[in-house]
């Protein structure tokens, strides 16, 4: 099978070395704007060659789109007009309702498949890319009543290659609970680091006492902005929900405090320590 990946960073990396080490993939076209990320592909063996967007993509029987959702909701009814009956379309976007609606009525609507792997990292580009990187996590498909079977069975195919386990829901769905599971991370580990950053302006400081603890929970705001603004911005009322709900946890915490209320502040820990129940 001849895949074409449209973004050869992080994302569309990994999942090329894996394939390629399943056997799924004989060849691996990449196509980047970013030339530098085409000439480190090639040189890690992640990739075969690098081409244009039209050549790869009809020349594919697989095309993966692997770019920042905003770019890949332009993209994919590109993509779509290019392709045949026989070929299929994946994305690997971190939001899915505005990427379907995107396609909704477009006639090669069913050769798509909305799909996003539920594993990432702070850091990009194809020299951050590794293998394993999804086995054992989510894959999560969506509106899979709007995919040709033969397109959605390929898909199902190429995540259980990538050793990831299915779970299939509505795009609205998905962008709900990833509001909750993963964007209002982000938004917190960015606003950590900004108040470290505003308070304490003695870098020295902040390298030499900063614990494994701070440490790991400030890692995402070293993710860039050029892939979570647009994820912010497809997924607003969400993020603005969940956003709402952080606040108000928040001011608990802080209420607690300005009373005294010691007692009230044991309670909020000890039902925030539930989780050890859920995440193990």
């Amino acid at each position: 099978m001849k895949i074409s990946i449209i973004g050869t960073g992080l994302i569309g990396g990994s999942m090329a070395l894996k394939l390629k080490e399943k056997g799924i993939a004989d060849f691996i076209y990449g196509i980047d704007n970013n030339q530098q990320h085409i000439t480190e592909a090639l040189n890690r063996h992640i990739i075969d060659a690098g081409t244009d967007l039209e050549y790869g993509v009809k020349n594919a029987d697989f095309i993966i789109i692997a770019v920042p959702v905003d770019a890949a909701r332009k993209l994919l009814p590109e993509v779509l007009d290019l392709i045949s009956d026989q070929q299929t379309v994946m994305d690997a976007g971190s939001t899915k309702a505005g990427i379907v609606n995107a396609v909704k009525s477009h006639p090669k609507r069913s050769r798509f498949v909305a799909f996003h792997p539920m594993w990432g990292t702070e850091n990009s580009g194809p020299g951050s890319a590794v293998s394993d990187s999804f086995s054992g996590k989510a894959g999560v498909i969506c509106n899979k009543e709007e995919s040709a079977p033969d397109a959605l069975q390929l898909v199902e195919k190429v995540a259980e290659n990538l050793d990831m386990h299915l779970i299939h829901m509505n795009a609205e769905a998905h962008d709900i609970h990833t509001a909750y599971i993963s964007h209002i991370s982000h938004i917190t580990s960015y606003a950590l680091a900004n108040t470290v950053l505003e308070k304490e302006r003695e870098e020295e400081t902040i390298f030499q006492l900063a614990s494994s603890g701070f440490s790991s929970t400030v890692r995402l705001a070293k993710s860039h902005p050029e892939m979570w603004v647009p994820i912010f911005k497809q997924n607003k009322e969400n993020v603005l929900d969940v956003l709402n709900e952080h606040i108000t946890q928040l001011r608990k915490f802080k209420a607690a405090l300005e009373k005294e209320n010691y007692e009230y502040l044991e309670e909020l820990i000890s039902n925030a320590n539930r989780i050890r129940g859920i995440l193990r």
